[in-house]
């Protein structure tokens, strides 16, 4: 449904590493930077799986009193289960670890993390037999 999203990070390096680190098994690159001024200041980053489309932005902001929370689609269960593992192996807090959440529909595996600025972040698979 979105063409893309963006979050505000403290440190926009931090949160490349932890993105890129956490969920490449969903293809998550660096697509994009841009520069926000002079050599060496923070960049505005967009992270995509490919295609040329950048769906996922960082930018340098403040934070929030408010978590923003994003779910990125995965291609089956085994992605979910390796963006778990991903995560571990990164030292990100994980809310919940990979299962189904019944409460949503009966198909829909699922692992929430923390991500360095606090935001609640998922991989999801949705099954529908």
């Amino acid at each position: 449904m979105f063409d893309h999203v963006g979050f505000p990070c403290g440190d926009v390096e931090t949160s490349v590493a932890f993105y890129t680190a956490v969920f490449a098994p969903l293809g998550m690159t660096v697509g994009l930077r841009i520069p926000t001024g002079p050599p060496g200041a923070p960049e505005v980053v967009g992270l995509g799986s490919g295609g040329g489309h950048n769906q996922f932005w960082l930018a340098p902001g403040h934070a929030v009193e408010q978590e923003l929370h994003v779910a990125f689609g995965a291609p089956d269960r085994a992605a979910v289960d390796a963006v778990h593992e991903a995560a571990l192996a990164h030292g990100a807090e994980v809310l919940h670890a990979p299962r189904i959440f019944p409460e949503y529909h009966p198909g829909y595996y699922a692992v929430f993390l923390r991500d360095p600025d606090g935001h609640n972040v998922e991989a999801v698979h949705h099954t529908f037999s």
